[in-house]
């Protein structure tokens, strides 16, 4: 189930959503070669989280802790990077008219660190590196599905099928696949599967739900929920 667009127009400019979603796609052509294989193998190595080496079970070099910024800017195919900037672009430019351009990088920002923390948490001896907007994006995920649950989402099922799906269902069945998904493989050996981190999903998601209260502009959010359109001098002073 793929997200394609939403009913839920904007009261400002997605600004920071536009500049994160420019720095995933410049960080992914200029330091990981278009996936070019030796450049993407060296900077997932170098700037991937890798559990171990935070909680000190292998040795690590380099970045260490600051993987944990790092890495959510980091993907590990074209796949991989497309996938991820199609959820930020259609949940994150509401998520962004919610809270105005600073605090969403603010709540970006630490919905990543959360999911790559419960990640290392959950696999404190992994030695495989792991990267990825996709924690960050989980937390917008879990805002949105607090805020506005109601909203249709224009949902491509592949190949052949395109549905108009309340936002309560799209992404609170995404989160159920992440917590079964999860729950299945969970296990000493977890982190060492490789694939993809799903408990990191999962702290995103559930860092959104809680983050969301503090960080959101109840001004924004009632004008959005009873669509009323905001003077322009009025929007301009909450978009910071």
């Amino acid at each position: 189930m793929i997200p394609l667009s939403d009913e839920n127009p904007t009261e400002i400019t997605p600004l920071a959503t536009v500049v994160i979603l420019l720095a995933n796609v410049l960080a992914w052509i200029l330091v990981e070669g278009s996936g070019e294989q030796a450049a993407l193998v060296a900077s997932i190595t170098e700037f991937g989280v890798v559990p171990c080496q935070i909680t000190g079970e292998c040795a690590g070099a380099g970045l260490t802790w600051g993987t944990v910024f790092t890495s959510m800017f980091l993907h590990g195919s074209w796949g991989h990077l497309i996938g991820n900037m199609v959820f930020l672009w259609v949940f994150g430019n509401n998520i962004e008219d919610s809270m105005g351009h600073v605090r969403f990088v603010v709540f970006y920002l630490l919905c990543g660190i959360v999911a790559a923390l419960v990640h290392v948490y959950l696999a404190p001896q992994s030695a495989i590196p792991t990267v990825g907007a996709s924690g960050a994006i989980s937390g917008i995920m879990g805002a949105y599905i607090l805020l506005y649950p109601r909203v249709r989402v224009l949902t491509w099922i592949p190949p052949f099928f395109f549905v108009q799906v309340p936002a309560l269902l799209l992404l609170g069945y995404w989160f159920l696949v992440q917590v079964a998904t999860g729950v299945l493989t969970y296990g000493p050996e977890m982190g060492d599967q490789g694939g993809v981190a799903v408990w990191a999903h999962v702290g995103g998601f559930a860092a959104g739900l809680v983050l969301i209260k503090l960080f959101e502009k109840r001004a924004l959010t009632f004008a959005k929920s009873h669509k009323i359109k905001l003077p322009p001098e009025e929007a301009h002073r909450l978009e910071w």
